[in-house]
């Protein structure tokens, strides 16, 4: 029987599941905006396509800035700040899941604005509305117009449809007919307002500045502005911070936590805390937990720079073959370098990362990544790392195979561009061309992340739909269109 063959990827893409927001808001200090810029700023790693910052000062009014790029090319100009003045304020960056900008018009970057009978208030969204298309299709059927091609925007129509007496009510009205993942910040003129879906799937935290409060998706952008992390927004909470305090309740029925984790994983940044725990550690462990359900005779482990790395050391520590940096990455790659003409198209990967040549040359080497894909970076880099003379290249990688798309708030390839889809490991390998090819078990990630015991697939303590195929909310809108789930495709 023929090796499936995989569809070729742009030789520039970075063969990564990437997560599509990042979202902070911050309540009670002077100059709002500043703080906004400086924690999307160390958010950027969740979406670096876009941001945007919407602001309320008690002369001005809201005022709000979008822009396509990066957080320091937009928001560090004196021009663009002194026009968000005020004590409140919240933003977001972005991937989209269309990709390119290029296919992403402004409109669609967020934080969205809603003016209200009783105020305005703007919103901003981390995570997938899966059911989106019917809410989209009845919104638009009772007369709502829609400015964005974005799924989030349903919430800002939903709250204006809702008859509920103020603007934190008619979001939990709102809320409550979205199925699916979301961690949202929004804002009135007074209240920053922080939920967490029922499941918990995308992360929020919660952070003292002063006498004002931040609300961020990771503990890395509290740590930026030198707000004390106070703790996570729980799964299926909200809370609406005035200058008067922090205001909780659980509007949804409660369910049993389903936190995404790949977050673990790979999109948090590691010096973040993610359930009381260090990322940095949690991948150290999973690097550990790998050496020892796969072992290898090696001389070096190296890390596929920079996600790779935590797992690296903790595959070394326990192994105990030497860590080396064997691949050095280019921190000056910008997103657009030069005109990709075939030629530079050709240097793909070696733009982005090279060998460290008399480190590698007659070594038997382990490479840990973080994930496979497509595979067609890791194709490259083991082509790369045998150019400059190792005589044995092994990958082992950090998370289980990669065989079913994310539908809550990351951008994944359809599932038959998704290599562990079509092929088995043994494939894998082949078709990568490497001396050997092992990923972490799904048990294994589980006990790496603190559970002791292992992956309880009754009910799992995670969303790890990525992995298992098992998602805990249906897909409504995927299956409309054509997706089939587990059961289906087996």
């Amino acid at each position: 029987m023929p090796m499936p063959q995989m569809p070729p990827a742009h030789p520039f893409d970075d063969d990564k599941l990437r997560e599509e927001c990042g979202i902070f808001g911050v309540v009670g200090v002077q100059d709002a905006s500043n703080f906004v810029a400086l924690g999307l700023h160390a958010l950027q790693h969740r979406g670096q396509e876009a941001g945007g910052i919407v602001t309320h000062d008690p002369v001005e009014g809201f005022q709000s800035a979008r822009r396509f790029g990066y957080v320091r090319d937009n928001f560090t100009s004196q021009d663009v700040m002194s026009t968000l003045p005020g004590p409140i304020g919240i933003g977001h960056v972005r991937y989209s899941t269309a990709g390119s900008k290029g296919q992403t018009a402004i409109r669609d970057v967020q934080p969205f604005f809603g003016e209200f009978a009783m105020g305005g208030a703007a919103i901003a969204h981390n995570g997938n509305i899966t059911n989106a298309d019917a809410l989209r299709k009845e919104l638009i059927e009772r007369g709502s117009i829609f400015q964005s091609s974005s799924d989030s925007e349903c919430i800002i129509h939903l709250m204006a449809r809702s008859l509920q007496r103020n603007i934190p009510e008619r979001m939990e009205d709102a809320l409550r007919r979205v199925e699916g993942a979301f961690s949202v910040v929004a804002m009135t003129r007074t209240k920053l307002i922080g939920v967490r879906d029922p499941l918990g799937v995308r992360p929020l935290v919660l952070g003292k500045i002063g006498d004002g409060y931040a609300l961020s998706s990771e503990t890395c952008a509290l740590d930026i502005i030198g707000a004390e992390f106070l703790r996570e927004i729980e799964p299926g909470e909200m809370v609406v911070i005035t200058d008067k305090g922090v205001e909780s309740h659980f509007p949804f029925r409660r369910q049993a936590s389903k936190f995404c984790i790949f977050e673990h994983v790979y999109f948090s940044r590691p010096d973040s805390i993610l359930g009381g725990r260090s990322v940095y550690e949690t991948r150290e462990a999973i690097g550990r937990e790998l050496a020892k359900e796969n072992p290898v005779e090696a001389d070096l482990v190296c890390p596929v720079p920079d996600s790779g790395t935590p797992a690296a050391i903790g595959y070394s520590l326990q192994s105990g073959i030497p860590y080396a940096m064997g691949i050095i990455r280019n921190q000056y790659m910008g997103r657009t370098f030069i005109e990709p003409t075939e030629q530079i198209r050709n240097m793909g990967v070696r733009l982005k990362l090279n060998v460290n040549r008399a480190l590698i040359e007659g070594k038997r080497v382990i490479l840990v990544d973080d994930s496979v894909v497509r595979g067609t970076t890791s194709r490259k880099i083991k082509e790369m790392i045998l150019d400059a003379g190792a005589s044995e290249v092994h990958f082992r990688i950090a998370s289980p195979p990669t065989a079913w798309p994310c539908f809550y708030g990351v951008d994944t390839p359809d599932r038959d561009k998704l290599l562990a889809a079509n092929m088995s490991e043994d494939e894998m390998a082949k078709h990568l061309a490497v001396d050997s090819l092992k990923f972490i078990s799904l048990d294994g990630l589980y006990r790496a992340v603190g559970q002791d015991q292992g992956r309880n697939s009754a009910c799992p303590q995670y969303c790890d739909a990525c992995f298992s195929g098992e998602y805990p909310v249906v897909p409504t809108d995927m299956v409309e269109r054509g997706f089939e789930m587990k059961a289906a495709a087996e």
